[in-house]
């Protein structure tokens, strides 16, 4: 073992500010959330572009999303930088004394017309990307790395900024101000900000060269999810539900090819095809199309993009210190090093490939009866699996399915945010609030006792082109009340396939789970009670946190008896099917848990291990052999569509974070389960909201959740929900 792989310095500096656009953790791109107050310097210039301008309308102002214009956004964005440049040079430059007003306060006071440019750009890049688009981009990537180093590496800034720090370690400020300074301050130091002026250069470029990588790998894989598409005769629909059928009928439809049905190349498509279809070699085909994304030896092929990547930002990590990429992310998350991180996963890892090996062996002898006998094959996992639980359980996934309306799931998501929230959601009158396509739907949401308005909420939930795969949600506008209350706007963003006229959403138990998951981020946004910007940060192994623990309400009886409704009768799900989908709740947690522990112990083997001569498909193929990697799973991103390792920073070497996440899911279910109310006990649903959602970032995680449960959580938790044995030694988070 070489040196990355096993010297890790013991670090701890608090916690970092996440990630935003490509390579740049500095400051000014975290401000993209967060529209600021209006600035003097706003009230002199004339921006003279739509996507700079204040947001008007109701509900505080709102983005101009039916006007967008993609000619605007280049100038935009050149402009806005200029503007907030500008802006950090008057403080920077500032000939009084630094203090937390004229340093720390102004600078989150600055880049708000910036803030809104990001917002549209975001659209586009996740929601309705194209080729125009995509040259924007590639144009833009390393001017936007160019101008954030301008500020991260603003040697008067930082020590204006390091002076208001150690000032108010001789004499602290009030709590929020104390945890801004501390978060603004260490960002900038893992920056770079101490580095002398030469190696502030090679930081700099090497930011660069790593925005416009980030742009190609995340193009790349949306290149080969809009040309891979599978299009099936009527003859070869074999065991597909009629839903999914119809669904992918105007999908073909859609694509110019009437009369045929289109397997779309994202999870939403492949999963169920893999699930139900009875054409193993169409499987095949579906199978090798998806996880062969930025993997075909062309032109968007991306596992030169990875190497240089690695290599990269190994390079920038040395010039700072650090020995690895991995040491260097994680001082200032949860887990706190590589080390801490590894331990966790090993410690599941071990029991998750004996559930893998069961759970093959009950589906191969489902396979070797009959005239067709097979060796089961990833392609076939979903396929048996299904199958495997129906014997086992009598559970018909697809019977499931029949009550899993989207729009009843819509108002399931509802009536959990009122019980736990107070929140109330009232659809917003088409029209009154600008949207970017059709789909999209727009909610207010208010105080259920007060009728105190909240925020909004959006809703882009089916599948199209340009739009990039899997689930995710968005803030437009954070809460604070810094200069003003701001409140919330937040979108959620799904991939469902879009049902045929007439029909139906239809959806699968574990995208129920995910549409559950990502409004418990929506939920984070909403309830944050924040005064400063800054603390609407989150840190990456505790943020899927709060959003896993809301899947645990889609299981609960009052959700189930109420909204799980069957999309042509309208009875409500039998208790007897039930009864079934809960006795099944820790089937198939060996393939579910494995293929995402896969993907992130190979996260953190890449940024653990010298990068100098790395291949990634031999780096990944011989990793997973170390790690005894079961030949009939393949990791859940395989290396060359990583999206969340080498789009961006925001989860390299932190994938990890959504079990070091689950682990608190685990121990804050079972906090509720011991409730006398259960899911939806009063005291500590009211402990929740106040130690867990409510503050953000204004609080250490660690101390957020030992004042809500009493204690640090354990794993134990975590081992008895996925039905995994309960190690003997205690691991504590």
């Amino acid at each position: 073992m070489n040196r990355k792989s096993i010297n890790y310095k013991k670090k701890s500096l608090g916690l970092l500010v996440l990630l935003v656009l490509g390579s740049t953790t500095s400051y000014q791109l975290r401000a993209q959330e967060i529209p600021q107050p209006k600035t003097e310097m706003e009230q002199t210039k004339n921006l003279d572009n739509l996507l700079l301008e204040k947001w008007e309308g109701p509900y505080g102002g709102v983005p101009a999303f039916d006007k967008m214009n993609l000619a605007l956004l280049q100038p935009a964005a050149e402009k806005g930088m200029a503007l907030h440049l500008d802006e950090i040079e008057k403080i920077a430059n500032n000939p009084e004394a630094a203090s937390f007003e004229n340093t720390i306060a102004a600078m989150e006071r600055a880049g708000k017309p910036l803030d809104r440019a990001f917002k549209y750009y975001g659209i586009w890049s996740s929601n309705q990307s194209s080729p125009e688009f995509r040259e924007i981009q590639e144009v833009l990537a390393p001017k936007i790395s160019e101008y954030s180093s301008k500020i991260s590496q603003n040697t008067k800034l930082f020590e204006r900024i390091k002076a208001v720090y150690e000032q108010s370690l001789v004499k602290p400020l009030e709590a929020d101000q104390q945890r801004v300074v501390q978060l603004i301050y260490e960002e900038f130091a893992l920056e770079g900000a101490n580095l002398d002026e030469q190696a502030k250069k090679r930081t700099a470029d090497i930011n660069m060269e790593l925005s416009k990588l980030y742009t190609s790998f995340s193009n790349n894989i949306l290149a080969d999810e809009e040309k891979y598409v599978v299009f099936l005769e009527k003859d070869q629909l074999s065991g597909l539900p009629d839903s999914f059928a119809k669904a992918s009928a105007k999908a073909a439809t859609d694509r110019g090819q009437e009369g045929k049905y289109a397997i779309i190349n994202t999870r939403s498509s492949m999963d169920p095809f893999l699930t139900y279809s009875d054409e193993r070699e169409l499987r095949k085909k579906v199978w090798t199309n998806y996880y062969s994304r930025g993997d075909n030896n062309d032109e968007f092929d991306n596992n030169q993009i990875i190497a240089d990547i690695l290599k990269l930002r190994d390079e920038r990590v040395e010039l700072m210190g650090y020995d690895n990429f991995a040491e260097w992310r994680l001082q200032n998350r949860m887990a706190k090093t590589p080390e801490n991180a590894m331990d966790l996963m090993n410690a599941v890892w071990p029991a998750a490939l004996a559930r893998v090996e069961q759970e093959v062996k009950d589906m191969q002898a489902l396979a070797d009866v009959g005239e067709t006998k097979i060796t089961i094959k990833p392609w076939d996992y979903r396929y048996y699996a299904e199958k495997v639980r129906k014997q086992k359980y009598d559970l018909d996934s697809d019977e499931v399915k029949q009550y899993l309306q989207l729009k009843n799931l819509t108002q399931a998501l509802f009536f959990t945010a009122g019980e736990l929230f107070n929140y109330n959601f009232t659809p917003v009158a088409k029209g009154s609030v600008p949207v970017f396509h059709e789909d999209v739907k727009v909610w207010e949401v208010t105080d259920k006792t007060s009728g105190e308005h909240v925020g909004l909420w959006y809703l882009d939930p089916f599948a199209r082109k340009g739009k990039r795969s899997g689930a995710w949600a968005t803030m437009y506008r954070s809460f604070s009340t810094f200069d003003g209350k701001e409140t919330v706007l937040a979108s959620n963003n799904s991939n469902f396939v879009k049902p045929a006229p007439g029909e139906s959403a239809l959806i699968s138990w574990d995208d129920a789970n995910t549409f559950f998951h990502e409004f418990g981020h929506a939920l984070h946004f909403f309830s944050a009670n924040v005064k400063y910007p800054t603390l609407n940060s989150g840190v990456r192994d505790y943020t899927e946190f709060q959003s896993q623990l809301l899947e645990r309400w889609l299981s609960t009886d009052k959700v189930i008896n109420q909204f799980l409704l069957h999309h042509e009768t309208g009875k409500p799900i039998p208790a007897e099917l039930v009864t079934k989908i809960k006795n099944a709740s820790t089937f198939n947690q060996g393939f579910e848990t494995t293929e995402f522990l896969a993907s992130a112990l190979m996260d953190m083997k890449y940024h653990t291990t010298d990068p100098e001569n790395i291949n990634p498909r031999t780096f990944e193929k011989e990793s997973l052999k170390e790690l005894n990697m079961p030949e009939e799973i393949v990791m859940r991103h395989r290396s060359p569509h990583f999206g969340h390792v080498f789009s961006g920073e925001g989860y390299a070497t932190g994938y990890y974070g959504y079990l070091w996440a689950d682990v608190l899911t685990a121990d804050a279910a079972e906090a509720f389960a011991e409730a006398p109310g259960g899911f939806y006990d009063k005291e500590v649903a009211a402990r929740l909201v106040k130690y867990l959602f409510a503050p953000r970032n204004s609080m250490d995680p660690a101390e957020a959740y030992r004042k809500f449960r009493g204690r640090d959580a354990t794993i134990d938790a975590l081992m008895r929900d996925r039905g995994f044995p309960v190690p003997e030694k205690e691991l504590k988070q």
